[in-house]
């Protein structure tokens, strides 16, 4: 029998005992994001699509064979019989589903919402996660104006979104996802007042944008639904410093400690793993046009992040995945995952972060 056969004959045992009730499970091991294995979806970019690692069910299933507590990925709209599919197979391995969906760009996109929403929900999935903007504030934007009449936008398309989500009972997660200040999405998210609209607390995103990253995980935590955990390496170059995802236990964070501020406010939060193998990323803070979306932003901020930055200087360069090969690089990606989801059952893992 293939995988996937001995998977689906699995249900019906499942379904007659009970086990896949979320409180009859085993702890929840660290989940994965899909956004974690770049390499791998790239090379996957001439395969069918039903053979790509995109692919709810076949992400589903290797997420299962690393040993992952479930898996957070676009799931799109879908017929019913492929929905039913994947909750069957999630349920008969007892793992978690959590979707990503892009918000609606006005009126005219809630269709598309709406039925993505209405896919992941009938799959299993009680928890989608969004962003408001896809792309880093401080790149993107050359003027508050601009900013703001993006930002407008996202506030309107958040707007349109929560009904549906209300709707469907699915709770809709924001990223913070170097676009907004931690006190920017609190506030966003407490004027909505929706109960059903809450964060994705990413653990590394925030230092793009001046943060503290224990002080990002305490303004975000109250409000969370679900998690992106990273570990960030740092280091200074001229024009201001560089980020770079690494293994989990090998960066700058202190991960226990970010993990007990999330239980606290949340005891059954996900833990997700967001690691991107990938060169480091530039954030040119001494830049003028880093600023130009940043104009009431205190200078203590920077400051006080280039200190911080100094303080956690690499013992050696942060890596770099460009001038490998290909097969060079998905070992890289395999290795990286592979040592986080150990370090995450290791010293993650419920009465572990003591």
């Amino acid at each position: 029998m293939t995988r996937r056969e001995i998977l689906a004959a699995g249900i019906a045992a499942v379904a007659a005992s009970g086990t896949s009730r979320a409180e009859d499970r085993a702890p929840r091991s660290m989940g994965l994001v899909i956004h974690s294995f770049p390499v791998r979806l790239a090379a996957d970019k001439d395969k069918r699509p039903e053979d790509r690692l995109s692919d709810p069910i076949r992400f589903l299933e290797y997420g299962k064979s690393l040993g992952a507590g479930g898996v957070q990925i676009g799931i799109g709209a879908r017929d019913d019989a492929y929905a039913d599919r994947l909750r069957g197979l999630a349920e008969a391995v007892s793992m978690d589903l959590e979707g990503i969906a892009s918000l609606p760009r006005d009126e005219g996109d809630l269709p598309r919402f709406e039925a993505e929403i209405r896919t992941a929900r009938r799959a299993g999935a009680t928890i989608v996660r969004t962003v408001l903007s896809s792309g880093r504030r401080y790149e993107t934007f050359d003027s508050p104006a601009a900013f703001r009449k993006s930002a407008d936008r996202s506030v309107h398309s958040l707007g349109l979104a929560a009904p549906v989500v209300v709707k469907h009972g699915v709770r809709l997660a924001v990223e913070n996802h170097k676009d907004w200040r931690s006190d920017e999405l609190v506030a966003i998210l407490k004027t909505l007042g929706c109960d059903h609209v809450g964060t994705c607390v990413d653990t590394g995103n925030s230092l793009a944008l001046l943060e503290d990253p224990a002080e990002t995980v305490e303004a975000l935590a109250p409000l969370a639904f679900t998690t992106h955990i990273k570990d960030m390496g740092v280091e200074e170059y001229a024009r201001g410093f560089r980020i770079a995802e690494v293994p989990l236990g090998d960066g700058t964070l202190d991960l226990p400690r970010i993990v007990q501020t999330l239980r606290a406010a949340h005891p059954d939060i996900p833990l997700n793993l967001e690691m991107i193998t990938r060169d480091p990323l530039d954030v040119p803070c001494l830049d003028d046009r880093y600023w130009a979306t940043f104009p009431d932003l205190p200078a203590r901020h920077l400051a006080r992040m280039l200190s911080w930055v100094r303080g956690h200087a690499p013992t050696r360069p942060l890596p770099r995945t460009s001038g490998l090969g290909p097969e060079e690089r998905t070992r890289a990606e395999d290795d990286n995952i592979r040592r986080c989801l150990d370090y995450a059952r290791d010293r993650l893992s419920p009465g572990r972060t003591g």
